[in-house]
């Protein structure tokens, strides 16, 4: 991560401005930043949540871990710089899209509390809502939806989260979704209410 090259020169000044694009889709564009254990329902929610909006009109994009692992990340593994060099590049693409005035649900770990700030420091605090979907590693165990957890237990798989690398839960999370408790029908309802009006333009939306 290191500074722009000198003969780098980047140019916003003659760019339209994203107030013109938010004014075509009539929508604004936010950052809808999941995250949690694997086998939490962060993906299940992120695809649920679009579906749901998508079917009010409005425009949006899933960024989620493992379809960004098969492309544009997948020289990085597991170890803590990777990780952090994962959250800065999806942080800098979901700023982009959210710029253009879309609705930018990401799907991540995103394990660490330095990793929460560092993404919300580059898409900026006003665009970024961060929802910690909160499952208890041994829901996430019993669940493995992808045999993760089986594969982890055998030793195949080095650093995961929960078992040999940490995950620090938030205190500050904008909002806590807890899918021990919540069945999806729920815990949609719930996200939905929260971000219809952060991605509204009038207040009858």
């Amino acid at each position: 991560m290191g500074t722009a090259p000198e003969n780098i020169h980047p140019e916003f000044d003659r760019m339209l401005e994203r107030e013109a694009k938010e004014t075509l889709l009539q929508q604004r564009g936010r950052v809808i930043w999941l995250y949690g254990l694997s086998g939490s329902g962060k993906s299940t929610l992120a695809h649920a949540l679009e579906r749901k909006l998508h079917d009010q009109g409005r425009l949006t994009k899933i960024l989620d871990g493992d379809n960004i692992r098969t492309g544009l990340n997948n020289n990085l593994g597991f170890t803590d710089e990777d990780r952090l060099e994962n959250i800065r590049r999806i942080a800098e693409v979901a700023k982009l899209f959210c710029h253009a005035g879309v609705v930018t649900i990401t799907s991540f770990i995103t394990p660490r509390k330095e990793l929460r700030a560092l993404a919300r420091d580059i898409v900026g605090d006003e665009d970024f809502f961060e929802v910690f979907v909160k499952c208890s590693f041994a829901t996430c165990e019993q669940r493995d939806v992808k045999g993760l957890y089986a594969k982890a237990r055998a030793g195949e798989i080095k650093n995961f989260t929960g078992r040999d690398s940490s995950f620090e839960e938030p205190n500050n999370a904008d909002l806590v979704i807890d899918t021990d408790t919540e069945d999806l029908d729920a815990s949609l309802e719930h996200i939905y209410q929260a971000v219809k009006p952060l991605i509204s333009i009038n207040d009858g939306d």
